[in-house]
């Protein structure tokens, strides 16, 4: 099991952090999370095709989570080879009528001529995607926004949150993980109603009993303050802040 993350950042540019996206890879499945601006670039960055991927999972549909799905259809069908392996996109509550609307303004540009594209929305549930097990969870972002615990057959776990506030049920799905991936978006002292801090982050993790911590999603004043210290001070694990292209075994 392995997790690579693809983007570190926001939406707000910089050259150091992309728009949030991370791969997990679990045997021969790969399941990408979400696909800010840069999404593709950085795939091909890590050997990954925009053919290969399994799964698409988001956590909300906010531009900068999802800015690149209409440009990997586009060049599923449209790219150097014609993508031929079928796919489901799994999203929150809300996200067919929102690809709906994506198919009113691009048409038969993002339709799928040569493989199946299925969607699927899901809230508080549990879905198999092979032997892989799939537990998601509402957040507390935005309506639509549900985190997502992905368990492997033996028994190994990663928890991604997407974007939330401090919510019992991201403690719940992070619950002894194995890997904990929680956004961090700015410091203790630049809170922002609908995201995490350093602190707060310590805090799920400490309360979830997770074997690791990485946090991501930072907001350029992240990168002029210790947020690793401010974290410890709630959390005594092992914790990781996210760069791009990062890649994470989970043994």
């Amino acid at each position: 099991m392995e997790l690579i993350i693809l983007g570190s950042g926001t939406c707000v540019p910089s050259k150091r952090r992309g728009s949030p996206g991370l791969v997990i890879r679990v045997g021969r499945k790969i399941l990408l999370f979400d696909s800010g601006s840069g999404t593709l670039g950085k795939l091909i960055q890590i050997g990954i095709s925009y053919r290969d991927i399994d799964y698409i999972f988001y956590s909300h549909i906010h531009p900068d989570h999802v800015i690149d799905l209409v440009p990997f259809l586009f060049t599923c069908k449209y790219g150097d080879a014609m993508r031929k392996k079928d796919i489901q996109i799994v999203a929150g509550k809300g996200f067919k009528d929102f690809f709906r609307r994506l198919k009113n303004v691009y048409g038969e540009w993002i339709e799928p001529s040569s493989y199946c594209l299925t969607l699927k929305e899901i809230t508080d549930e549990r879905i198999s995607c092979g032997a892989i097990n799939i537990i998601a969870k509402p957040m507390a972002h935005i309506r639509e926004s549900i985190g997502y615990r992905i368990e492997s057959g033996d028994g190994r776990s990663i928890v991604f949150s997407g974007d939330t506030d401090y919510c019992r049920n991201i403690v719940a799905l992070a619950e002894e993980a194995d890997l904990l991936v929680l956004e961090c978006s700015f410091p203790n002292e630049m809170k922002v109603e609908g995201h995490l801090t350093p602190s707060l982050a310590g805090r799920i993790a400490s309360e979830s009993r997770c074997k690791k911590l990485i946090l991501t999603h930072f907001y350029p004043p992240c990168d002029s303050v210790d947020i690793l210290s401010q974290c410890k001070e709630v959390f005594d694990g092992e914790i990781i802040l996210a760069e791009d292209l990062m890649k994470i075994r989970v043994s």
